[in-house]
């Protein structure tokens, strides 16, 4: 049996939320970049672009962050060139903030480009950090063991997060 962390609905209502915060501290802006990590971070982003969508007139971009988890100090690959991103503002999304290793590769890949603000979202925040990263915005924020992993399921039939 899944340790049910977030339901569907309480996924809806935490996007939908994540949403409302990136709108009011991008108010002023025209455009905004949700740049979602792969896989899940990148359906997170358009998820919550999907809501911004509907409660702003800010044009949205997407874009999809590829990272080798394994090995983050790899090469990173967008689906925007830099040039489409530089001077603007970028939320930099994934479902889970596990120790940081991804998030701060992430985080020094877009800093080698000027950026106008730059935020970070995650669904859910584990609150064990190797690295002094920290989500600006976040669904959850759940302290547990090193031994526990906490999953994202993005199924068109059915959306949770459990504690395994």
């Amino acid at each position: 049996m899944k340790n049910i962390i977030l339901t569907q609905q309480e996924i809806n209502h935490k996007t939908k939320r994540i949403a409302y915060q990136i709108y009011e501290t991008f108010a002023d802006e025209q455009e905004v970049v949700l740049a979602g990590i792969a896989a899940n971070g990148y359906i997170f982003a358009q998820k919550i672009a999907r809501e911004l969508k509907q409660i702003s007139d800010l044009n949205i971009v997407l874009c999809e962050v590829k990272i080798n988890k394994t090995q983050p100090q790899e090469a990173i690959q967008t689906s925007l060139t830099p040039a489409e991103y530089a001077n603007k503002n970028l939320v930099l999304i994934d479902d889970v903030l596990n120790s940081g290793t991804t998030l701060i590769y992430g985080v020094k890949h877009f800093l080698d480009v000027p950026l106008k603000k730059f935020k970070t979202a995650v669904l859910v925040d584990r609150n064990h950090k190797k690295y002094p990263v920290k989500a600006d915005f976040k669904g959850l924020s759940l302290s547990t063991s090193l031994l526990e992993h906490i999953q994202v399921v993005f199924e068109e039939s059915e959306e949770y997060a459990y504690l395994s």
